[in-house]
């Protein structure tokens, strides 16, 4: 019979930690998902699930939504991949240029790091500056040149193998545009800023207001490059992002997740003069294109046929809405199992996202090594009492919902919750 425990042992002969993604890892062993369904998904061995982690935020429209899977599977019916030019890439990119204030051109990728990785290289290129700002706390993808700061308040690289020459052209910065403002007169070296446009982690550190444009407008006066991670707020925060919600329009963004339709894949788009550079029509001190950029599964025909398929229903709003309506009964729901209880624990987050903080009723003033950082014992108590319940967040203390979530799934996640939260109380994990 096949087990999530047989199948961890097979796992851990071939790969490292047995896993393929360092945030599956789980002891004893993690769980192996057979199938998924709307806001639903069951194991290997049967056990039924209510999904929040959603792909990591990708299946806004939920698990396997039946557009996106027929688009996949005609597309089939006449090739996945050969290397070439096709259609659908063009109407793909047209639907992201219709719906993205910054996307005067689109170039395709192979996932978010991919797409952040190129976004930096346009940058430098453009400002003629080796070196990048980012905010501390914040994602950008696993690759080296952005690595430094993703954990909140360390000024180096979660990570071995990360040169001290890479991690040196990164700058670090808090999310307060007069810190911002004197690293940038400080230091004529950087020419990049880049901020996840939602805040640290989806929105778990939400931006003081009025950040977006104040960044904005210093990188104006000052002349750098402005990118958005919307990774993760592209086409979920509303069908332009968060830089259509708050009128706020980078020079580059980078998009990948729910861009795709929750396939593998990823984009940029950004200013016409900044995305020329990877024209190959248009040589520059002697490149051509100016700016290199390649990637063997670029916009592949199967990407892009589910992609257009939720393009379809993203441009609407309706996917958006219903989202965050359940995402909003979700928060509501929880901090009244915490106000029932008398904890000091709070729900919050913008969006159809839902973050957790335990240590008090509110964030506000906190920093994100103070928001994020959590006891191990309530970090596996939490997380493994809701998977033997029946429920898969996201992360510890995050999750995320589709429009396929129902007020019936929400109430019934909520009353898991609440008794974990008993078991949890009566083990003294929380006090």
């Amino acid at each position: 019979m096949i087990t999530n425990h047989s199948l961890a042992q097979r796992a851990k002969q071939v790969m490292p930690g047995g896993v393929s993604h360092e945030l599956r890892y789980r002891a004893p062993y993690p769980i192996y998902i057979d199938r998924a369904l709307g806001a639903e998904k069951w194991d290997v061995e049967g056990r039924r699930y209510i999904d929040f982690k959603l792909g990591a935020a990708s299946q806004i429209l939920g698990n396997s939504c039946p557009e996106v899977m027929q688009a996949v599977a005609e597309q089939l019916t006449k090739t996945p991949y050969t290397g070439d030019c096709h259609a659908l890439e063009i109407e793909w990119a047209e639907w992201i240029s219709k719906l993205f204030p910054s996307a005067d051109l689109v170039r395709f990728t192979g996932s978010g790091t991919e797409s952040t990785m190129l976004a930096l290289r346009l940058g430098r290129a453009y400002s003629g500056k080796d070196k990048v700002l980012r905010i501390d706390g914040h994602f950008h993808g696993w690759h080296d040149m952005l690595l430094k700061g993703a954990k909140p308040g360390a000024n180096t690289p979660p990570s071995l193998g990360v040169p001290t020459a890479i991690a040196d052209l990164t700058v670090v910065a808090p999310p307060e545009l007069g810190a911002i403002r004197t690293l940038l007169e400080q230091d004529a070296a950087i020419g990049t800023i880049f901020v996840e446009a939602s805040g640290a982690n989806y929105g778990s550190v939400p931006l003081p207001n009025g950040f977006l444009q104040g960044i904005r407008d210093l990188a104006d006066e000052q002349e750098k490059v402005l990118i958005f991670d919307e990774v993760i707020t592209g086409f979920r925060w509303s069908p332009g992002g968060r830089q259509a919600l708050d009128g706020v329009t980078p020079d580059i963004t980078t998009l990948a997740k729910v861009a795709t339709g929750g396939l593998p894949g990823g984009a940029i788009c950004g200013r016409r003069d900044i995305m020329d550079l990877l024209d190959p029509s248009k040589p520059r001190d002697g490149l051509a294109p100016p700016v290199s950029h390649k990637g063997t599964f670029n916009a592949a025909p199967l990407v892009a046929a589910g992609a257009i398929a939720a393009m379809k229903l993203l441009s609407t709003g309706d996917v958006q809405r219903q989202a965050d309506a359940m995402a909003a009964r979700l928060r509501d729901g929880i901090n009244a199992c915490f106000a029932r209880r008398n904890m000091a624990a709070v729900a919050y987050g913008d969006s159809s996202t839902c973050h957790l903080y335990f240590g008090g009723t509110s964030i506000e003033g906190l920093s994100a090594a103070e928001i994020r950082t959590v006891s191990p014992a309530l970090v596996n108590g939490l997380r493994h009492g809701l998977l033997e319940g029946g429920v898969d967040f996201m992360s510890f203390t995050s999750c995320v919902t589709s429009c396929a979530h129902t007020p019936d799934l929400i109430d019934e996640a909520l009353d898991i919750f609440d008794d974990v939260l008993g078991k949890l109380t009566a083990d003294g994990v929380i006090t």
